[in-house]
């Protein structure tokens, strides 16, 4: 059974597991899901979840000695991640079994590959794709369309979840909802691009 603590401010999210342990401050923004065995800890400080973002099964959510965990919106947190202590900037892809420490900072519309770790005080530049042991920045490309897309499919998930339906992903409906979303999105970045 899930465990949702006194202090966990739940503001609307698309879905929540029940099997999620939320301890503490933990606060989670509207639109954003909470999926299998989620852990997630704040004796001190707070951890902040953003709107749209998806925290995947088996992630490890907690906080450092002197700073909050803060996780943009429309970010993925994938399987098996432990997010310490750190700032996560919006529209971001931690990828699978993760691991980000005290005091890092990731920028927006960033990808952090999996299996890769990241020392304490790591500062990523936005729009970044981070790999390795210790994680080093190897490219620098846009990758907002991307990761929205990510988010975007994981709400739609988490919705057909919420009601039941384990299987929206197959479904043609779906299929279309998510090629109206990209050519959407497309057109933002474009125009975000053309006015930068």
């Amino acid at each position: 059974m899930a465990f949702i603590g006194p202090d966990v401010d739940l503001r609307n999210p698309a879905y929540m597991h029940d099997t999620a342990h939320l301890y503490g401050k933990v606060i989670v923004e509207e639109h954003a899901s909470i999926w299998v065995n989620v852990v997630a800890r704040a004796e001190q400080r707070q951890i902040v979840i953003g709107r749209y973002t998806n925290i995947q099964d088996f992630v490890m959510l907690h906080i450092g000695d002197a700073t909050d965990t803060i996780i943009g919106s429309h970010c993925s947190i994938t399987h098996h991640c432990t997010i310490h202590g750190c700032t996560i900037g919006d529209n971001c892809l931690i990828g699978i079994n993760a691991t980000i420490m005290d005091g890092c900072v990731i920028g927006e519309n960033s990808i952090v590959g999996g299996h890769t770790f990241l020392k304490p005080g790591t500062i990523v530049p936005p729009n970044s794709i981070v790999t390795g042991a210790p994680g080093k920045v190897i490219r620098t490309q846009n990758n907002f369309v991307r990761n929205r897309m990510n988010a975007y499919a994981y709400y739609k998930n988490a919705v057909g979840y919420a009601r039941g339906d384990f299987r929206v992903w197959s479904n043609a409906s779906f299929q279309g909802e998510a090629m109206a979303e990209r050519l959407r999105l497309n057109a933002l970045n474009e125009g975000s691009d053309a006015g930068g």
